[in-house]
């Protein structure tokens, strides 16, 4: 008992750790925009953003109940050394395309960890198949495509009833205006993927016998939870908030209050209603639906394209990563220790990476020629003193 309490607590801490890197891997989702615009400054930004997302983590815990009660049988008895290994392959996903600037799916990320290591570590009959495809699989490929017609419709609004007004007092506006629309994203995103680990860590307490079957999670895992993506929150995931808010196209402030009003409106629709969505595919779509909605807007579709690739990959790698981790984390102790020592260390080798080309709140508008298409280089004008965002 004393093992299973200690590895309990080891699964606690290591959920917290994804959360954090949630919570600074999603920044871009809230902020990445109205840090493009000039709507708010990057520190500000991601200020705003960590309060919104810990006050956002109280209003529903239907999502958690998705995952705790839902994804997986509780019934076939899942240890707490496969919870373990999914949440270690998340984390490694989630850094891997971080160090990539690449907007992927932390929640896909946290699903694939959590289907991978349940299938080894308690077969295929322990997974709920048709509820990831109904609370997955489809609102993976609805969202993003009803959040970009959303934002193209609203964009082509914005300017049709801004056309006779001048520029410069429209844009002025609209930045206003986004302080409102991003922080709303915020809130949405606290309430959406603060749920994820709220429902991963109940059911862990739930399969070490310290909460009965389908509990919602206790208030102190939903405050733990809260603060632990508001701290990776204010942290701020610079390199994909360069990817979206310059990498994939050039956000005007009108484009940018329409990709985020459509974007908290799919998220909190869809928490209501439990779905276990991407934040990140939402807010892509949104912002390529801004950037076509533009009369003369461009998406850079290079970077659309490995993005597209990135969401496609997550939830697949995730569960490659995390079934292997399960396999030896289910060696015994041993083999927790193995699974420990590789996501520390594979998290301190990226983050060493990292250094190398840092992307901070100096330099996160900046965009060099290798994010924009040849065809597109002229329309981006990206100074030539800048770094790469794919470290």
């Amino acid at each position: 008992m004393e093992h299973i309490t200690f590895l309990v607590a080891v699964v606690i801490v290591t959920a917290l750790a994804f959360d954090f890197t949630n919570g600074f891997h999603d920044t871009a989702n809230a902020m990445a925009t109205s840090i493009a615009t000039g709507a708010l400054r990057p520190k500000v930004a991601v200020t705003i953003s960590a309060i919104l997302n810990f006050a956002g983590a109280f209003l529903s815990v239907k999502v958690a109940g998705t995952i705790s009660g839902g994804i997986v049988n509780e019934k076939t008895g899942l240890h707490p050394e496969v919870i373990f290994a999914a949440l270690a392959g998340a984390i490694l996903w989630n850094l891997l395309t971080w160090l990539r600037g690449l907007p992927s799916s932390s929640s896909h990320a946290l699903y694939g960890g959590l289907i991978g290591a349940t299938v080894v570590g308690a077969g295929l009959h322990a997974v709920n198949f048709s509820v990831v495809v109904t609370k997955i699989l489809i609102p993976a490929v609805a969202s993003p495509v009803v959040a970009g017609l959303a934002a193209w419709g609203a964009t082509k609004a914005a300017y049709l009833i801004t056309r006779k007004a001048g520029e410069a007092a429209t844009e002025k506006g609209f930045r206003k205006g986004q302080i409102a629309s991003s922080s709303l994203v915020s809130l949405a995103h606290g309430t959406s993927d603060g749920q994820k680990t709220m429902g991963i860590i109940t059911l862990a307490l739930i399969s070490a016998g310290a909460l009965p079957k389908h509990s919602m999670p206790p208030t102190w895992v939903i405050v733990a939870a809260g603060a632990a993506m508001a701290l990776g929150t204010y942290m701020g995931g610079w390199r994909i908030i360069r990817s979206l808010g310059k990498g994939l196209t050039e956000v005007r402030p009108p484009q940018g209050l329409a990709s985020e009003t459509a974007t908290a409106a799919v998220i909190l629709t869809s928490s209501h209603m439990g779905y276990g969505l991407s934040t990140t595919q939402v807010v892509g779509g949104g912002v390529m639906g801004a950037g076509l909605g533009r009369s003369g807007g461009k998406v850079r579709w290079n970077m659309a394209r490995r993005m597209v690739y990135s969401w496609g990959l997550t939830l697949p790698a995730a569960a490659a990563v995390s079934g292997a981790a399960a396999f030896v984390a289910d060696q015994g102790t041993w083999g927790v220790l193995v699974v420990g020592a590789a996501l520390v260390l594979g998290a301190g080798a990226m983050w060493l990476i990292s250094r190398r080309t840092p992307v901070t709140a100096a330099n996160v508008n900046e965009v060099t020629p290798v994010e924009v298409a040849p065809t597109q280089t002229a329309a981006a004008t990206p100074s030539p003193a800048t770094t790469t965002v794919a470290a």
